[in-house]
């Protein structure tokens, strides 16, 4: 596992943990008030080695999973296990897992639509909000041309031959999406286990297809809970007025951080400002973290 920051007291813990019958990766730090920090493509729960150290000595409990496709979790290869309820349903077993009823949420890119959409379905799973580099699922409803223009690479990935043209010449053109990209390497390297392309590219295919601007498909509830919005300057992938536009489908607290030196993967191109805030957002570590055992929780998902 990648070296996590931190005191050196603090240790970072790998947990597989079966659900349904599936494994799944997750990296735990810390104990008292819970965070579930949900990654995006390529990536793993490696994403958050920077702010798991120094979370975890201020009292929090970090939990990190590899989610579904990714990572040294599950990885099935039909589109349909990756529909969002299903994803949902994983993050809502891992909290349940580790007997926690509510959390703090932080996510980035596919994790920050994760994120939105476990805290617009399911409010009481959600204290506080930390979205990254991606807005609110509804603005996407009604994307700007300037938006498309950017979020060209969904329409490769969907495409049935995605695979074939990310693989070639040694994965030229993935190489080329990456480029300047500090965890790059790391990024081909998980790619490259058996079912890994096809299952992170899946997300794509069952979550971004144009047709859904058709059948209003992107139609996701208003957030109550306080979200805070973190969009990097130097990323090219996601427009700034997307991120700002999120407040109209927030009904709690609203803040958007933008990060003018950072690019898309914030949480490692500003680890030490990214932590920053998700401290200050997510405020004092001492209250009673929200625990249930897991008897009592059966039926409230």
């Amino acid at each position: 596992m990648t070296a996590i920051s931190g005191p050196d007291s603090i240790s970072v813990r790998t947990e597989f943990v079966t659900l349904a019958g599936h494994r799944f990766r997750v990296l735990v730090a810390g104990s008292g008030v819970p965070v579930v920090a949900l990654h995006g493509f390529p990536d793993s729960a490696e994403l958050w080695r920077y702010q798991m150290g120094p979370l975890a000595a201020a009292g929090y409990q970090v939990i990190a999973p590899d989610l579904r496709g990714f990572g040294e979790s599950w990885k099935p290869q039909d589109v349909e296990s990756y529909a969002p309820l299903k994803l949902l349903a994983d993050v809502v077993a891992i909290m349940h897992h580790f007997e926690i009823r509510r959390a703090n949420v932080v996510g980035h890119d596919l994790g920050s639509f994760l994120a939105w959409t476990l805290a617009a379905l399911m409010p009481r799973r959600v204290s506080r909000l930390v979205t990254i580099s991606v807005g609110h699922p509804a603005v996407w409803a009604y994307p700007t041309l300037e938006q498309r223009r950017r979020f060209w690479y969904s329409l490769l990935y969907i495409h049935p031959a995605a695979e074939q043209i990310l693989r070639q010449r040694n994965w030229e053109l993935m190489r080329e999406l990456l480029a300047g990209q500090r965890d790059s390497e790391r990024f081909l390297r998980d790619l490259q286990r058996p079912g890994a392309l096809t299952a992170g590219l899946n997300w794509y295919r069952a979550n971004c297809q144009p047709t859904f601007d058709l059948s209003g498909n992107r139609a996701v509830p208003a957030v109550a809970a306080p979200t805070m919005a973190v969009l990097g300057g130097r990323q090219g992938i996601l427009t700034e007025d997307a991120m700002r536009d999120s407040e109209r489908f927030v009904t709690g607290e609203w803040k958007f951080v933008l990060i003018e030196d950072a690019g898309h993967y914030v949480p490692v191109d500003a680890p030490d400002q990214l932590t920053d805030l998700l401290l200050g957002w997510f405020g004092s570590a001492t209250a009673t973290p929200a625990r249930t055992g897991s008897a009592r929780m059966a039926g409230r998902w």
